[in-house]
């Protein structure tokens, strides 16, 4: 009996951490002190079913990478906790695009489980399985975007997923969002529209070692031709996006 009351317990715990886990996610989304700006952008991120998805619990350290002006970075400080912490990782030209927004997210050390970095992107001193997670929302297109001229400067992108990958720990996830482009342009639209096909993102994380574990359809429009610019008021803050998870390989396990 006590044996069966074990495996019973056992099969039930997974379960239990989703529910616990969807509790702290939504308790992160409804906190009072979140901006009426954000509060308004949920509507269209769907925040609950993505880091639901994701997986992020307490105690993590997460990567939130090119994390913008701190949207996510703000809700998934809630979900993993005082222990856990939340780097949140720009360039330059993205901390300057940004300004207004990262200041106030990160105004008066509001959110003290919140690191804001701003690296190098050829370096980006993420350490070496050093992350039980990590995110890039809607701007792993960037790394196709070459502008100097207009102060965004060429990346290395395979170097840049590689560091990505040396930092997670064996078993972490790393969540991916992004705008769909066309099929068939692989990172092509990148440069103008701001788009990419998940097609090319799952074969780019997939060649540095990454397993593409599962794809979420709650960003998904039928409205979005894919023709448009991703600013286009035609069709900002409703595109077509693509959400995957990746996880890093246990050891001993094949990449597929």
């Amino acid at each position: 009996m006590k044996a069966l009351c074990l495996v019973a317990a056992l099969m039930l715990a997974p379960a239990a951490d989703a529910a616990s886990n969807a509790e702290l996610i939504a308790a992160s989304i409804a906190a009072p002190a979140r901006s009426a700006a954000d509060r308004e952008r949920d509507a269209r991120e769907h925040p609950q079913a993505v880091l639901e998805f994701a997986g992020f619990s307490p105690g993590m350290i997460v990567a939130d990478i090119f994390g913008g002006g701190g949207y996510y970075a703000e809700l998934v400080a809630g979900v993993v906790g005082p222990k856990g912490q939340v780097r949140l990782v720009n360039n330059p030209p993205y901390d300057a695009y940004v300004r207004k927004d990262l200041d106030a997210h990160l105004a008066g050390n509001r959110l003290p489980n919140v690191r804001h970095e701003t690296v190098d992107p050829a370096d980006m001193k993420l350490g070496t399985a050093s992350l039980d997670g990590a995110m890039i929302v809607m701007s792993y297109h960037d790394l196709y975007v070459s502008d100097a001229a207009g102060g965004w400067p060429p990346i290395d992108a395979a170097d840049f997923i590689d560091q990505i990958a040396a930092a997670l720990k064996p078993g972490a996830a790393l969540l991916i969002v992004d705008h769909q482009a066309k099929a068939g342009t692989g990172s092509s639209a990148a440069q103008d529209l701001h788009r990419i096909e998940d097609s090319f993102a799952r074969q780019d994380f997939t060649a540095h070692g990454l397993v593409h574990e599962a794809s979420l359809d709650v960003l998904r429009s039928k409205d979005d031709d894919h023709s448009k610019g991703v600013m286009d008021e035609a069709i900002k803050g409703r595109t077509d996006r693509f959400v995957h998870r990746y996880r890093k390989p246990l050891a001993g396990d094949g990449a597929r």
